[in-house]
């Protein structure tokens, strides 16, 4: 059974926790993977693969010794290595003591320093490579547009009347020349918002002049997850024809005039496959990156682009691996850029989403596709391999400070001290993820 492909088709509370579950199981599996591996590669031994917590619903041993697992709980997991007391890697130290040197080798606490900070650090690495692996599919799937101003589908609007067709070339908007596509966005832009504008098209070898919609119409290409528009019931494909009784031919008027409202229910007039909708739609403050900043806005939720979608061609497999990679980065530098705006107090803590929240946005991005879906994945895994590389103990992060002390004091931190502080940095992450749940409850 596709259980992927049903996620788009289930709704609620059902489709939201399925979609959560399968997000984080593939996230889970391949950052306790990548610490598997590379351990294993470096000789030390895993006792335990677990994906969940719990009570163990399915268990078998490889012909290694390892011990896999799925348990009850799908929310995380873990590598339980030789001579770690708990899932955490704490430090079993009579199960140590009790160890010839060469099975001490064999340990997460006996293996040589370097191999040990590769396992721990190889969890958020293969995060990384995930996310790298997912978005460069994804481009090299979808493609790229060319520089011609071609027509390569027409986005439904009542106010088209099948004017245009695919492989229409646009030659002219407003009486404007478009040679190439960037000149068409630029010119588009730069027209005031009308009901009708001009056009000139190329088709078949024969120039034909006709009024059709505003290049920037208000339709609908994308739903934000967790969104007023998400709430209010809006999908992919409708076409705000009214905001408050007054029409608007172009996207960037709704936008105004819900900026305009300052938070207030705007009434809104929807063409949906030929009927008319009536949505009230309130928009939710949210802070949105800026040049390196943040800006608050009241938002509805959705973008959108021009009337049509120019035809794609194939990108090469280099092409589309930077283009992975650019992604993950762009996600990690906007994940630290937010934290410190929140920090420093000149964005909303209500940002930081809890278990509640990404279970919502998970389900959202499922309802809205599987490359959706797919593509939420791949931020989610970047975000939490960066989680996992901040220095609490603990975390990976934690562990890598403490293996850098061992390298620079040439011995590892006192037990005691070293309980000390997991005990500590464990108080600070449930902590952490009580403020997040708390923002799942409480905030706007």
């Amino acid at each position: 059974m596709d259980v992927i492909g049903m996620i788009p088709t289930m709704g609620g509370i059902a489709g939201t926790i399925v979609a959560f579950i399968v997000a984080l199981s593939v996230i889970v599996a391949i950052h306790e993977y990548g610490h598997y591996i590379v351990g294993r590669w470096c000789g030390i031994h895993a006792e335990v693969f677990s994906l969940g917590f719990g009570p163990v619903l399915y268990s078998r041993f490889d012909k290694r010794g390892t011990k896999w697992q799925i348990a009850a709980l799908p929310f995380g997991g873990y590598v339980k290595f030789l001579g770690d007391a708990d899932a955490a890697s704490g430090k079993d130290g009579e199960a140590i003591q009790g160890l010839s040197e060469a099975e001490r080798a064999r340990t997460m606490h006996g293996a040589a320093l370097w191999k040990r900070s590769a396992t721990v650090a190889a969890g958020p690495v293969f995060n990384f490579i995930l996310s790298i692996i997912v978005f460069a599919g994804i481009f090299l799937f979808a493609g790229t547009v060319t520089d011609d101003p071609v027509i390569g589908e027409v986005k439904p609007n009542p106010g088209q009347e099948e004017l245009f067709e695919a492989g229409d070339t646009l030659l002219s908007v407003g009486g404007v020349e478009t040679p190439d596509l960037a000149r068409f966005y630029e010119v588009a832009r730069e027209t005031a918002p009308a009901e009708m504008v001009a056009y000139v098209v190329e088709r078949d070898g024969r120039q034909i002049a006709f009024d059709s919609v505003y290049p920037f119409p208000p339709v609908l290409d994308q739903i934000q997850p967790r969104s007023a528009a998400m709430s209010a019931g809006l999908e992919v494909g409708d076409v705000i024809t009214a905001v408050d009784g007054t029409p608007v031919w172009a996207l960037s008027e709704v936008q105004e005039r819900v900026q305009a409202g300052e938070g207030a229910p705007a009434q809104l007039t929807v063409w949906r496959g030929g009927e008319t909708l009536d949505i009230t739609l309130t928009p939710r403050k949210t802070d949105l990156p800026v040049d390196g900043g943040f800006e608050t806005r009241w938002l509805i939720g959705f973008s959108g682009g021009a009337f049509f979608e120019p035809p794609r061609v194939t990108l090469g497999a280099g092409e589309a691996l930077m283009g992975g990679v650019s992604q993950t980065w762009f996600v990690i530098n906007s994940s630290l850029s937010g934290l410190w705006h929140m920090i420093t107090g000149a964005i909303s803590s209500c940002n930081i989403q809890g278990p509640i929240g990404i279970a919502q946005t998970s389900g959202d991005m499922a309802s809205q596709g599987i490359q959706e879906f797919i593509w939420f994945i791949a931020v989610l895994s970047t975000a939490v391999g960066l989680l996992n590389l901040f220095p609490i103990p603990v975390l990976d992060g934690g562990h890598l400070v403490f293996h850098a002390y061992e390298g620079v004091a040439g011995k590892p931190p006192n037990d005691r001290v070293l309980n000390v502080m997991m005990t500590t940095g464990l108080f600070l992450l449930l902590s952490l993820m009580v403020f997040a749940l708390s923002n799942d409850l409480f905030c706007p």
